[in-house]
């Protein structure tokens, strides 16, 4: 298994998207990121060192994956 850490923003953004498809990306919260990338069976970084950037730059990962340019 290869484990997911904070910086890995577009690796993380890519397995919320295919755990949560059809959500509205307009009604996700830093919390419901923080509390979906810390149950991934995958994630292997310290919990506590999350802060609104490493979430936001989750957020803008999936945002940007899930919008056709």
């Amino acid at each position: 298994m290869e484990y997911l850490y904070w910086d890995g923003a577009y690796a993380i953004a890519r397995r919320l998207r295919a755990g949560w498809p059809d959500i509205d990306l307009s009604q996700v919260t830093l919390d419901m990121i923080y509390n979906w990338v810390v149950a991934l069976p995958e994630f292997g970084d310290d919990p506590r060192l999350a802060n609104d950037d490493l979430l936001m730059a989750i957020y803008q990962e999936w945002y940007e994956e899930t919008q056709p340019l």
